[in-house]
């Protein structure tokens, strides 16, 4: 039985969760994984015996000013790699769980290949910052395989770090058995949710970059011509200026703030299009699980985004800030049942075909075996 370690954000954001379910779905396929993180993500959340748990605790020393997690987090790899027998180390993030798994690989006596996913932000922000730059860019040369989550990331990375190592393209995927449609019109009738009313939705930690703002501007428009309500979903430190946006358009009637919740594809259930306005995506996961769930998205012509959407198809692109177009798509399709069911199900189809968990699944797996035979042929 193979071993494999992961390193990830284990709070809420898309990078845990595809950790997360990529850990849960190699167990199930025979594979032993352990978890290396500062707390217990928050998706691991059954028991399956080929799992475990690694906790990075922080040590605090006066002679440090901040806590050193990263150099916690080198330790505490090293420490399970030469324990464990780990074969590969699979870090989410070059910043820094690539550069605390380059360093536990020096530290530790058992030999293990690191493979690192890159995200977005460790690229799209921190790549971009002058006292990051070269440290990201020296993970990635340093890790024996690099994924991305999408081409525009890869294109991204190579401009921005000019690094030289291949960036193979790993798409993100969804948990098909929590994701799907589900007969949950009851909860219709928590939000008073008439029958006649399209219900849009909205998902994110509310941050600026994507663009809350635009969303209900987008909604204001669409709600002049379809009965229809918004769902906020999410929290973060845009929320009170979406609170003040929606009092000053006077939609308060109409906008549901829902503030984080755990029953996300319960929601998109009931829900009947997707908005994604953001200026910055690397691959856009709320819209996936979206589509997984027969829900039609709009989104913006930004990052990972026009990889996800067909155009046309599935739902819409639109240019970043351009709410009329968005809104204009919206209305034309809320308002054509027959379009917007099949809308619905090409967003279902594209789904289960080019993001089936399967099929990603296997192409990490077909990574990991890579690197292992290489292995095995070097010696």
């Amino acid at each position: 039985m193979k071993k494999i370690g992961i390193t990830c954000y284990p709070t809420i954001g898309g990078s845990g969760i595809i950790a997360t379910e990529l850990g849960k779905l190699l167990a199930e396929r025979g594979f032993e994984i352990h978890f290396i993180t500062s707390s217990l993500p928050f998706r691991l959340d059954s028991i399956h015996p080929d799992i475990y748990f690694h906790e990075v605790e922080i040590s605090h020393y006066p002679v440090f000013q901040y806590p050193p997690y990263d150099l916690a987090l080198a330790a505490k790899m090293a420490d399970v790699i030469d324990r464990e027998k780990i074969d590969i180390l699979h870090v989410h993030y070059a910043m820094p769980h690539a550069i605390s798994a380059i360093l536990a690989r020096d530290i530790a006596s058992h030999d293990v290949k690191i493979v690192t996913t890159l995200h977005g932000t460790d690229i799209t922000v921190l790549g971009i910052d002058r006292i990051f730059k070269r440290m990201i860019a020296y993970g990635i040369e340093q890790s024996d395989a690099v994924t991305a989550v999408s081409n525009e990331l890869v294109k991204q990375t190579l401009q921005q770090l000019k690094v030289k190592k291949k960036i193979e393209v790993i798409y993100n995927f969804v948990n098909e058995k929590e994701y799907y449609k589900k007969d949950k019109d009851y909860i219709k009738d928590y939000y008073e949710i008439h029958p006649d009313e399209k219900v849009i939705i909205h998902i994110s930690n509310f941050r600026k970059v994507k663009r809350i703002q635009d969303v209900i501007y987008t909604f204001e428009k669409i709600q002049k011509h379809v009965k229809s309500k918004l769902l906020l979903v999410g929290d973060g430190p845009e929320l009170q200026t979406a609170f003040e946006l929606v009092n000053k358009l006077a939609l308060t009637e109409k906008v549901v703030f829902l503030g984080r919740q755990k029953n996300i594809s319960d929601l998109l259930s009931i829900s009947d299009l997707k908005l994604l306005m953001s200026e910055q995506e690397s691959f856009g996961l709320v819209l996936l699980e979206a589509m997984a769930c027969e829900v039609s998205t709009i989104g913006t012509n930004i990052g990972g985004i026009p990889e996800v959407i067909s155009h046309g198809e599935t739902g819409y692109i639109v240019e970043l800030g351009d709410t009329e177009t968005a809104a204009n798509y919206a209305i034309s399709l809320l308002n054509d049942e027959k379009l917007l069911k099949k809308f619905s199900a090409q967003a279902l189809n594209r789904a289960q075909t080019l993001f089936h968990s399967e099929h990603i699944v296997e192409q990490y797996i077909m990574l990991y075996k890579k690197l292992l035979s290489d292995t095995i042929k070097g010696e």
